[in-house]
């Protein structure tokens, strides 16, 4: 069975944490979009990403299992000073079916609660 804790990870055993998501619905296709924020990324600030496996993925593990997602695009916004200061990363993909979304929220659900995030709309 998979951890209780929720988690969030872009390379293997590197749980990451999630500073902010928007859920969104593209009004001519009724496509549903996901965008995660991160502020920083242990696996960067480590140098992990040269000694762990890369899983070309998010992979999204919860108490039902996991969820592999392959972001349809990541920007890595930088800024400060001299413009080289990771300010954050945003990872952004599309889910299209229904029992999909219903599993995805069912995550961020856990997720949310797990880590003391709250639900607003703006």
């Amino acid at each position: 069975m998979a951890s209780s804790t929720p988690s969030i990870q872009f390379f293997a055993g590197i749980s990451e944490e999630l500073s902010d998501v928007s859920l969104r619905r593209e009004v001519r296709t009724g496509k549903r979009i996901v965008l995660m924020r991160f502020n920083q990324l242990k696996a960067l600030e480590k140098f992990n990403s040269f000694t762990k496996q890369s899983l070309n993925s998010m992979l999204l593990t919860d108490e039902e299992g996991e969820i592999s997602v392959t972001p349809s695009s990541c920007k890595f916004i930088f800024g400060g000073p001299e413009g080289d200061e990771l300010q954050r990363v945003e990872c952004k993909f599309e889910i299209e079916q229904d029992d999909h979304w219903e599993r995805f929220l069912r995550f961020m659900n856990r997720y949310a609660e797990a880590n003391g995030m709250g639900y607003g709309e703006s």
